[in-house]
């Protein structure tokens, strides 16, 4: 079971490379364009913090109290996080002074996110082979999507698309760390993991309303981008509310 599971996350990780079609276009015209794929973020990340996440979490810990506190936590702790990382926002080789701290909240939160999705594809295949094939599909459907989305804010936050492709892959890679994780710990870890699924919620929550929706308040020279930008957040709580029907 513990090589099925890793083998499943390894290709959910892979996922993250989906990027790699921006290679051959030019960074003008995806700057150009990038508000589109910014949007369409947001409504991923809130569809999948409101949609999967918060009602996954009220499953595990069942109290509603200690799951809105939860949540309050994760959006505190994002709120702390970007903090930190505006007070050590300085220049670096690899890592330039235009480097908005946005990309690195997506990373971190993401990989919380793919952290949980590794536990719980092992869970999965713990109870059956099944189980644990129907899982890795929901995931997959479920990360197409949002792995857009965050490398065009990774793309927005000033990264070039190779580094953007490569740091977006190690934080999918955090998947991984929650398949070894689960099957060495095993069943004492749950109690500390269900904690983390709406403390992710707050954190994509923070990032979507804190600094990608201001994101497109200054990137609205024209009227029809309104139109577009709430097309695209349509179409990423849509593609949240779909996936229902696979779980």
């Amino acid at each position: 079971m513990f090589l099925y599971s890793l083998l499943s996350v390894i290709i959910i990780s892979l996922i993250s490379l989906i990027g790699v079609f921006t290679l051959t276009i030019k960074e003008e015209r995806i700057k150009k364009y990038i508000f589109i794929f910014v949007s369409l973020a947001i409504g991923a990340l809130l569809g999948d913090a409101f949609i999967h996440l918060i009602p996954e979490g009220f499953n595990t810990i069942g109290n509603t109290t200690y799951l809105s506190i939860a949540i309050i936590i994760g959006i505190i702790l994002f709120f702390i996080i970007e903090r930190y990382l505006h007070w050590h926002h300085h220049c670096e080789s690899e890592d330039p002074c235009e480097i908005h701290p946005v990309g690195r909240m997506v990373l971190i939160s993401d990989g919380f996110h793919n952290f949980i999705d590794g536990l719980i594809i092992a869970a999965s295949f713990y109870i059956s082979t099944e189980i644990g094939i129907a899982t890795t599909i929901a995931v997959i459907l479920h990360e197409i999507p949002q792995e857009i989305g965050d490398f065009a804010v990774l793309l927005h936050s000033g990264y070039s698309k190779s580094r953007a492709l490569w740091l977006n892959f190690l934080s999918a890679l955090t998947s991984v760390l929650g398949v070894i994780v689960f099957f060495i710990i095993g069943n004492s870890f749950e109690v500390f993991s269900k904690w983390l699924i709406p403390i992710a919620a707050g954190g994509f929550i923070y990032i979507a309303l804190s600094d990608l929706i201001p994101e497109l308040h200054k990137r609205s020279e024209k009227k029809s981008h309104l139109i577009i930008q709430l097309f695209m957040i349509s179409i990423g709580i849509i593609s949240m509310l779909l996936l229902l029907k696979l779980e």
